[in-house]
């Protein structure tokens, strides 16, 4: 059951008095150890990081009376903070741009009616979504791979529709996730261990995948422990809570879907791209689908198909499908794979490989139709078009179209192509690789503020002002992994982000993010909140910022005082636990670092409200 220990006292005020400054190190330091474990260790755990920490500035310091002491300041003027009510309980899963009633007055045609589609501000919720009763921290990582607690996604669909198929069982009050798939009845590994006897996955040339209709994410979870990184993505839709699944499991995942908009994904940004009997009709709109993975595909990646028309001699008849109807749809396939310059280097069973090209020159198309728009990556609800992204230019046949890339781990700090050829304004290899050591500065940082950040506490973590992604590489660990969001309003570099062998994506702050509530267990904010002044209301991004965060996760926010002043003032009403430090550099630095940590409760009796009361 979940602990409620959280921090009293005053909230929303920054500490004045010199014995609240000189205890904050050892008051941070404990502040994980206040968060739920979900194994009942809370109390033991924090012993023993009382016996590791060196703060003895008060050795006997009292926590507990010093959060109540009150500061001596007049607050009897400021206005007190809106206290914000909980919603209704039948919105615990809301998704707000992924609707289902909304959903359903748009087109089917192309999926549109499964794209985003977003609440206009009026009719935006102004409450705190509530966790469901009886919701306890997901089990942490590598047990969460293969479990979750029923009562957190509380969905039994897919353990009826797919017990063939093995993606997930009900045993007792969680959900064993046993490895299989449909296109992998044997377990992920042993699918992993065919793709790895053509694709070079054990030597670190592959670190990004995109694993389109992903299921319940297996693929994912198990390329994990190979360091290959999956960005999952599967509409919300019949089957139910699939992605909501992947998350809980602790595995990157998102609710996406290939329609009529481009992929929130720069061009050139995976090594390595599935489709698993995904159901993407890949011959439609004259190979369009086919052509937006060919974006987001690296020069010299990959991509399998497993399932329809793969072996259709084999299954056509279990697909209810005519000969020539599933030969005719796999001709097409291998005719556009052609014009991609694709070359097919493995097909075997119920899986096809193909590779694209390393350039244009290596190419020998007939005819091609290129895209108009010189910028790749910008996609942020663009429509997609059936045209195809040319490649970067060369000057060899050789050469690697958009730059070579190291193996990972080195390419984590490694100098990307897009920044070492001036692809992004602004940024030189100086200016990147002051940013490196900045944020390992920062890392440690924060992790004297909170001992348990790179622990198994927070294994899902979001940046959601990520720049060149430094806060994530300064966290790399196989215990976390970090989605990295680059607002659409800021400058363009999640390209160099995926170059470093990270995800992330696009996404506007003023709209709802692509995920089920409670799906990440920390959140860092760094400037968001200056970016963002005068574009949306602070209440709505916090309030999206309560909903995708789990009941005692954390937010790291960094951002000017002034700033982080109205955000404490909102945040003051919104069941959040606060305190405001210092810049790492010390009190003169007008950048402040605040950090909420998030109340535990659920939908249970007195918590919940009536559309009424709303």
């Amino acid at each position: 059951m979940a602990s409620k220990h959280h921090l009293s006292g005053n909230r929303g005020r920054s500490p004045i008095s010199i014995f609240v400054v000189l205890g904050l190190c050892c008051f941070f330091y404990l502040l994980g150890t206040w968060q739920k474990s979900g194994f009942g260790k809370a109390d033991r755990l924090a012993m023993a990081i009382n016996k590791q920490t060196e703060c003895k500035v008060f050795p006997n310091l009292n926590f507990e009376s010093h959060h109540s002491i009150e500061l001596p300041v007049d607050f009897s003027d400021e206005p007190k903070a809106k206290v914000f009510k909980p919603c209704d309980v039948k919105y615990t899963d809301y998704t707000p741009c992924q609707e289902q009633d909304r959903a359903m007055t748009f087109p089917r045609e192309n999926m549109i009616y499964r794209e985003r589609h977003c609440p206009p501000k009026e009719e935006k919720l102004q409450c705190l979504i509530p966790a469901p009763e009886g919701y306890t921290t997901p089990f942490p990582w590598p047990k969460s791979r293969d479990y979750a607690y029923y009562a957190n996604v509380p969905y039994k669909h897919l353990t009826v529709e797919k017990a063939v198929q093995n993606w997930v069982q009900y045993q007792g009050n969680v959900f064993k996730f046993p490895g299989g798939g449909t296109m992998f009845p044997h377990g992920a590994d042993a699918y992993i261990d065919e793709l790895a006897s053509v694709i070079p996955i054990k030597n670190g040339s592959i670190r990004t995948a995109l694993d389109t209709g992903c299921g319940v994410a297996s693929w994912g979870a198990y390329l994990l422990k190979r360091n290959v990184l999956t960005m999952s993505f599967a509409p919300k839709d019949n089957h139910e809570a699939q992605v909501q699944f992947a998350l809980e499991r602790g595995v990157p995942a998102i609710i996406g879907v290939l329609g009529s908009i481009r992929l929130p994904y720069p061009s050139r940004a995976f090594d390595m791209a599935q489709c698993s009997r995904c159901l993407i009709p890949w011959t439609a709109n004259d190979g369009m689908y086919l052509m937006e993975v060919d974006r987001v595909l690296r020069p010299g990646g990959y991509w399998i198909l497993s399932g329809p028309p793969i072996n259709w001699k084999t299954y056509y008849q279990t697909w209810k499908r005519t000969k020539e109807d599933v030969k005719a749809e796999q001709t097409k396939i291998e005719k556009l794979a052609e014009q991609l310059c694709w070359e097919k280097k493995y097909e075997k069973g119920d899986i096809a490989v193909w590779r694209k090209s390393v350039n244009s020159k290596s190419c020998k198309r007939k005819s091609a139709q290129f895209c108009e728009s010189k910028d790749a990556d910008d996609v942020w609800y663009q429509k997609m078009e059936t045209c195809i992204t040319p490649f970067p230019e060369v000057e060899s046949a050789n050469e690697v179209a958009g730059g070579q890339l190291k193996k990972f781990p080195d390419r984590l700090f490694a100098v990307p192509p897009r920044v070492s050829n001036s692809m992004v304004p602004g940024v030189t290899v100086e200016s990147y690789q002051k940013d490196v050591s900045l944020w390992k500065k920062r890392v440690n940082y924060y992790k004297n503020i909170n001992g348990l950040i790179g622990t198994t506490r927070y294994r899902n973590i979001m940046d959601m002002n990520a720049g060149l992604g430094s806060f994530a590489a300064a966290l790399d660990s196989p215990k976390v992994w970090v989605m990295n969001v680059v607002p659409t309003i800021t400058q363009n570099t999640l390209g160099v982000i995926y170059e470093r062998g990270l995800i992330g994506m696009y996404h506007d702050w003023c709209e709802g993010f692509s995920t089920y509530p409670r799906t990440y267990d920390l959140l860092h904010a760094s400037g968001i909140f200056s970016l963002y002044e005068n574009k949306c209301d602070f209440e709505e991004i916090l309030l999206e910022m309560d909903r995708i965060l789990r009941p005692e996760g954390t937010i790291i926010f960094r951002d000017e005082v002034n700033v982080l002043n109205k955000v404490r003032k909102i945040a003051g009403g919104m069941r959040w636990d606060l305190k405001m430090t210092d810049h790492e550099d010390g009190p003169l630095v007008p950048e402040k670092i605040l950090v909420a940590v998030k109340q535990y409760w659920t939908a249970s009796a007195g918590n919940s409200t009536t559309n009424e009361d709303e």
